[in-house]
């Protein structure tokens, strides 16, 4: 990482990127805690709505790809992508935004892998 520093604020925090299914809200709101208390700055998804971003119709289609579209640039702005998978779950759009991070030589991590270490 790359630390870019100045005289009044002192060195850039690293920037964090939340990454999972919007049904584990409890999980990112405890990890972006956890980040931001270490110093990180943590970009994550705002909206939580799971069962509505699954209903077939266009309005819904058309936030859902633009949601999508921000939050790629939320993970092209990451230092590190951390993956919210409770009990292993990676869904289809998380595994695109891996895909993603994983195209722009991104800094991955797992919550299923860090609770194996600790």
């Amino acid at each position: 990482m790359k630390y870019d520093f100045d005289k009044e604020i002192g060195v850039k925090p690293r920037i964090v990127c939340l990454c999972g299914s919007v049904r584990f809200e409890k999980e990112f709101r405890e990890h972006a805690e956890a980040f931001h208390l270490s110093g990180d700055i943590v970009l994550m998804p705002i909206i939580f709505r799971h069962a509505e971003f699954h209903e077939d119709n266009s309005f819904t289609q058309q936030v859902k790809e633009q949601m999508d579209r921000v939050h790629k640039w939320k993970i092209t702005l990451a230092d590190l992508v951390f993956i919210i998978d409770k009990d292993g779950y990676i869904g289809e759009s998380t595994r695109a935004e891996i895909e993603f991070a994983e195209s722009r030589s991104k800094w991955i991590e797992y919550m299923s892998k860090e609770k194996m270490m600790r």
